[in-house]
C-alpha cells in the first residue's frame, strides 16, 4: 500500500518543541518533493513548507519562519518538521504530502501524489 505516515504529534505547552516525522510506505520518497501543511478548526489548509526531492530548495511561509524548519533523511524514506517556539496559534492538524516537482516556488498550488493522514499538534498557552 502506497502511503505516507506522519507522527510526532502532540500536546505542548506554548514555546515548547515537537518534531513532526513524514514516512514514505510502498514507494520512494526521494524521488519527491514534500510540502507540511496545516488546518486549524474552521480554518482553510494551509501550506506551511516546502522541500524538492534533494533537499536543495525549501520555501518557508512568513508565519512559521524562524521558528520551523523542514529537512529529510532519504536513507530513511522520511521527511522532518522540526518546530521550535511553538505558539497557541500553531495549533492544528499537520499533514505532510508528496509529488514529483523541480522546485517550491508556490507549492502550496501544486498538485501532490499522496497525502499523509494528519497529525494533531495542540499547543497550550
Amino acid at each position: 500500500q502506497l502511503q505516507l505516515v506522519e507522527s510526532g504529534g502532540g500536546l505542548v505547552q506554548s514555546g515548547g518543541s515537537l518534531n513532526l516525522s513524514c514516512t514514505a510506505s510502498g514507494f520512494t520518497l526521494d524521488n519527491y518533493g514534500v510540502a507540511w501543511f496545516r488546518q486549524a478548526p474552521g480554518k482553510e489548509r494551509e501550506g506551511i513548507t516546502c522541500i524538492t526531492s534533494s533537499g536543495g530548495n525549501t520555501e518557508i511561509v512568513d508565519s512559521v519562519k524562524g521558528r520551523f524548519t523542514i529537512s529529510r533523511v532519504n536513507l530513511k524514506n522520511t521527511v522532518y518538521l522540526q518546530m521550535n517556539s511553538l505558539k497557541p496559534e500553531d495549533t492544528a492538524v499537520y499533514y505532510c504530502a508528496a509529488g514529483r516537482f523541480g522546485g517550491c516556488l508556490k507549492f502550496w498550488r501544486i498538485e501532490y501524489s499522496y497525502w499523509g493522514q494528519g497529525t494533531q499538534v495542540t499547543v497550550s498557552s
